[in-house]
């Protein structure tokens, strides 16, 4: 493509992105498009000869866009909302055009640095202590591996050079972390050879908060049995409720037994850049590492999650690993990305997040988070003021879990339950049908729940209150049905 054409064609696509972003609206949030659709749309087999520009973005709008679910939607309220702002998304087409692979210091010296000053701005804007340092990695469930990659190295078990296979010397290692916590810890596990037989599940509170005095008992039980515990994974920010661990309690169980502490605060990490907030990582200064997505609450393009620890040298221990071909002369007094994981090549993410930080400001992306937690009370207070609706969780933060509850007459436990169940899925999939806004679900002390998350940077209060009326709307529409 000749820098002409790619000049004419860049600012048709910069165009187009322009005026998607000032019109999310215009799309239906949830794709409207059945399985196999977009594919039995499209060719079996590559064409063979290169086809204009033109025709390509043509497909793109007419094929491919209808079966786009817009997370940039503004009544996105599923999983947990996210957004891609401007900055980031200038910042993204700047890397691709670098088209980087930061493997090395030489390989991308900017990349490399700029990862530091990135992560320290931010490590600052949350209050992490400066000895924390970090890394990027491309999702919370790699950097969480990572994270416990490093907990077992500190056992000093040999295990990088001698493995875990065929070993007598080896007792069963076990982990610890809420029945809340994230499905990538077991999956880290599994990854890691460790297997799901390590993980051991501590219950939680009635406000989905793991319990600091059972996983004392359990750890405690554990090593009368001969097993030996290597590490706890405390959550800030549950996936189902956003539920916040008790971490200063978590840290001492820690400290008194010699385990590492991993901090999952992929989602609620963000929120101590609000300086009201900061206290959702009270503790966390003590963790041995803590993982936190810009991509969920900080409006970067997807993806990029930040894993912080005080112990890099230790994950530098796990990893590090230089064949002759990748040797430099500078080796010993940079850093090479490359030694912090499995990963070789490393694309250049720190550009986006660091265009964001320097566009929104502390105050900037403070005033974003403030505004979506205000949101999500604003709607927990509708639905606790009605007598059809009730809340099933706290709403610390931006999510609010919730669901309908219209009551019938002389109906048993068992009955309503059910009843309740059918109705809250029946409602969930009529308001994604419309495609105005889309919701998605937990389940909660076995309760099929809904759940609103606030996190898009375009959201505002006529969306949340749409949102309102519309499954209103829908629950009138189904009980008048019978």
């Amino acid at each position: 493509m000749s820098p002409e054409e790619f000049r004419r064609f860049g600012h048709e696509v910069v165009d187009w992105i322009a005026g998607y972003l000032a019109r999310p609206e215009d799309y239906p949030v949830l794709a409207q498009v059945e399985p196999g659709q977009l594919r039995s749309q499209l060719p079996t087999s590559p064409p063979e000869r290169g086809q204009p520009m033109s025709e390509i973005l043509e497909d793109f709008e007419r094929f491919v866009v209808p079966a786009v679910t817009h997370w940039n939607h503004p009544s996105f309220f599923a999983y947990f909302a996210t957004s891609a702002s401007a900055p980031g998304i200038l910042g993204e087409m700047l890397s691709a055009a670098f088209d980087a692979k930061a493997m090395l210091w030489r390989t991308s010296p900017a990349s490399t640095e700029l990862e530091e000053v990135a992560l320290d701005w931010l490590r600052q804007l949350m209050g992490l202590p400066a000895e924390f340092g970090g890394v990027i990695y491309d999702t919370a469930s790699v950097a969480t591996m990572h994270a416990v990659a490093a907990a077992r190295e500190a056992l000093n078990l040999h295990v990088r050079e001698d493995g875990m296979s065929g070993r007598a010397d080896l007792p069963l290692l076990r982990l610890y972390a809420s029945e809340q916590a994230h499905s990538s810890v077991e999956k880290s596990l599994i990854a890691l050879g460790l297997g799901q037989r390590s993980l051991v599940k501590v219950p939680a509170d009635a406000s989905f908060r793991m319990d600091a005095a059972a996983l004392k008992h359990l750890i405690e039980e554990d090593r009368r049995a001969g097993m030996l515990p290597f590490c706890v994974v405390a959550t800030v920010g549950t996936t189902s409720t956003t539920s916040i661990d008790p971490v200063p309690a978590i840290a001492d169980v820690c400290e008194r037994e010699g385990l590492w502490l991993h901090v999952d605060a992929a989602y609620a990490g963000s929120a101590a850049v609000v300086p009201e907030l900061r206290r959702v990582l009270e503790g966390c200064e003590r963790a041995d590492s803590l993982v936190t997505n810009p991509h969920k609450w900080l409006f970067t393009p997807f993806d990029l999650s930040a894993l912080y620890s005080r112990r890099l040298d230790v994950l530098r221990r796990a990893f590090a690993l230089t064949p002759e071909y990748l040797r430099t002369p500078e080796q010993d007094a940079v850093r090479n990305g490359s030694d912090y994981g499995v990963q070789l090549g490393r694309r250049f993410r720190s550009l986006k997040l660091w265009m964001i930080l320097r566009y929104f400001g502390h105050e900037g992306l403070a005033a974003l988070i403030r505004e979506h937690c205000r949101l999500a009370r604003l709607f927990a207070g509708w639905v606790e003021a009605s007598p059809d609706w009730e809340l099933l969780a706290p709403v610390p933060l931006s999510v609010v879990c919730f669901r309908a509850r219209p009551s019938v007459e002389g109906e048993t436990d068992g009955a309503r339950a059910a009843r309740l169940d059918a109705l809250n899925e029946r409602l969930m999939t009529a308001v994604n049908a419309t495609g105005e806004i889309f919701l998605s679900h937990t389940k909660l002390h076995g309760a099929f729940t809904l759940r609103l998350a606030v996190g898009n940077i375009r959201t505002n209060e006529s969306h949340v209150r749409r949102a309102w009326e519309l499954l209103n709307e829908k629950l009138s529409d189904i009980s008048n049905e019978g």
